[in-house]
């Protein structure tokens, strides 16, 4: 947890400077602690997402017939209103959920792109909660302060392929500005209606992203978008960056180190941006990657438990007394290119003298890290990896069906399912060091 100096401390050191027989004494530094209530409620939340998860969902491909499905029996109440907002160019009902009657408006729209599905599927938890806990003091307080306005599911036609863009191949988190496209402007309709105070703008983020320069692969990444190219900071910005930081302080003990922060260039055309112009203190929340999580359970079970804090902290009227070093102190969320490069060795090919050469390979799915495939051969010494494997004096024997045969040779295949050995000898029947890809 980052540490920051306490203002009596840095008045006892400016204090200190001035005089001239006694040198400054070493600040005095303390631990700024995430308010207890967002810790308590989290902890809370953990156990909403165990108790009252939506079983019916339980992967990360579904479509908006599987959803509502699941979700038709949980609204059926007089707890929420729900309400078509519109149809998509598919012709899929876009639907939003309300709960509670509060006088702070919260808006949250979840898989814009089709194939990031994590926060619907926590949506769908949160609603049976708030639906089913009548007796919770957390669910009580929420309905009573907060009036809480969900659209689950704002790209059906893209969710039915499980592809990021709508049925025309426009990528809706890229249509706020023109509002060309039926699925942005009911977003922007939605917004406009319930004058939304803050905004949830939730999504999946690609997993070949990690928490900064040397750190693990990022499981969730958080933003405060810039509501201008100068990234200033308003009071509807600010606002955004206390609850983000509420968020980051509370995952920061469930899972160190694997919170990123999102980079806040202005996009003139994206969603989280503009609704910083129009007024909705908008978060972005991104969900990566854990380990052992192929179908982002626990992923899932983190996005209730984030949300409800920051759910809590808005009733609660908390948000002017949150520090937002927790936000301010993320490592930035940083992409890379491939998941495992070979360094330093000889590469052993039919017909062809032997190479010095890097090797680079990458999952097809980097959530379920599977489908290894080749994506660079070469000189790639500067080039970052999740895993390096130093390769100096050993041999690469690539196998079928890495391999294309013909007349002239064999021939490596960029994009091909990996399939090589690693062995000490120049040799095929060398001794086995390692085996990358293929069947083993």
């Amino acid at each position: 947890m980052a540490e920051r100096m306490s203002l009596f401390a840095a008045l006892l050191t400016l204090a200190a400077a001035g005089c001239a027989h006694a040198p400054p004494p070493p600040p005095v530094t303390v631990e700024i602690a995430v308010p207890t209530e967002a810790t308590r409620t989290f902890t809370r939340g953990l156990s909403v997402a165990e108790r009252y998860l939506v079983s019916e969902i339980r992967e990360r491909r579904f479509t908006h017939d599987q959803l509502w499905s699941a979700l038709g029996p949980l609204v059926d109440s007089d707890d929420f209103t729900v309400e078509e907002a519109g149809l998509s160019i598919g012709g899929r009902s876009i639907m939003t959920v309300t709960f509670g009657k509060g006088p702070a408006t919260v808006l949250l729209w979840s898989q814009m792109h089709g194939d990031e599905s994590t926060a619907t599927m926590a949506l769908a938890d949160i609603i049976r909660f708030l639906g089913e806990a009548d007796s919770d003091p957390l669910r009580n307080r929420l309905r009573e302060q907060l009036t809480i306005v969900m659209i689950p599911m704002l790209n059906p036609d893209g969710a039915e392929l499980f592809q990021r863009r709508n049925a025309i191949g426009v990528d809706i988190n890229r249509d706020a500005r023109r509002l060309a496209t039926p699925e942005a402007r009911i977003l922007k309709e939605v917004r406009d209606r319930v004058d939304a105070d803050y905004g949830f703008n939730l999504h999946d983020q690609n997993p070949h992203t990690q928490a900064g320069r040397d750190g693990p692969r990022a499981a969730i990444a958080l933003l405060a978008p810039a509501a201008d190219f100068e990234r200033s900071w308003g009071p509807v910005r600010a606002r955004a960056r206390s609850v983000a930081s509420i968020i980051a302080g509370v995952l920061e003990a469930e899972i160190p180190g694997k919170v990123a922060r999102y980079g806040d260039a202005f996009n003139p055309r994206a969603f989280g941006d503009l609704m910083q112009q129009w007024g909705t203190s908008t978060v972005l929340i991104e969900s990566g990657v854990l380990d052992d999580d192929p179908e982002k359970q626990r992923l899932r079970a983190l996005n209730v438990a984030a949300l409800l804090a920051a759910f809590d902290t808005i009733a609660r009227d908390g948000l002017v007394a949150v520090e937002t070093v927790w936000y301010d102190d993320l490592p930035p969320n940083r992409g890379f290119t491939h998941d495992l490069v070979v360094r330093g060795g000889t590469l052993m090919l039919s017909g062809a003298e032997p190479m010095k050469v890097d090797m680079a390979f990458t999952w097809e799915d980097g959530v379920r890290r599977s489908g290894l495939v080749l994506s660079e051969v070469g000189d790639l010494e500067e080039e970052y990896a999740l895993e390096v494997i130093d390769a100096t004096d050993l041999y690469i024997h690539p196998e079928a069906p890495f391999l294309s045969l013909d007349e002239s040779g064999a021939w490596l295949l960029i994009d091909a399912p990996a399939a090589i050995t690693l062995r000490k000898g120049p040799d095929r029947e060398s001794e086995l060091v390692m085996r990358i890809g293929g069947h083993h």
